[in-house]
């Protein structure tokens, strides 16, 4: 029958040292655990590679309008692109605002966007709608072609 210490079998569980080899090997102090916060850039990046994405330079800011009224607010990104695939990456630290606080600043980048904009009135109270300029119709335009037949 073995014959177990228990202090000398409660002292190497307190120890938890690892033994990578066989026996007679030496022992590691600890376990290191490799991170793999930079692989998910790593392979962004050779995935933009396959699909030949270019750098485009010059770009001091994007924004992207959410359709609950928030915008995504990028300063000064790094942004690649693949006109052949339709695919643009923008990548740097991003901002969700509300739109009425960017308003001011990107209105003039908005003039042929109208249609995909949210509806500030509704959403946002302190921005105004434009209004039409147009007037009422008044007077029935179509009584003169019906007469003119008889």
């Amino acid at each position: 029958m073995v014959v177990i210490d228990q202090e000398k079998l409660l002292k190497m569980q307190q120890n938890q040292t690892v033994r990578l080899g066989g026996k007679g090997t030496a022992r590691r102090k600890k376990k290191v655990v490799h991170k793999s916060a930079g692989s998910d850039d790593k392979k962004l990046q050779i995935s933009l590679k396959k699909l030949q994405a270019s750098n485009i330079p010059g770009i001091e800011e994007v924004n992207i309008i959410k359709e609950d009224g928030n915008v995504i607010h990028f300063d000064s990104p790094k942004v690649q692109a693949t006109v052949q695939a339709n695919t643009f990456a923008i990548s740097g630290n991003a901002q969700e605002k509300p739109i009425s606080e960017l308003l001011p600043g990107i209105i003039h980048h908005l003039v042929g966007l109208s249609s995909g904009m949210p509806k500030p009135a509704q959403q946002h109270p302190g921005v105004i709608p434009e209004e039409d300029d147009v007037p009422d119709l008044v007077d029935d335009f179509d009584q003169p072609s019906r007469t003119e037949g008889l």
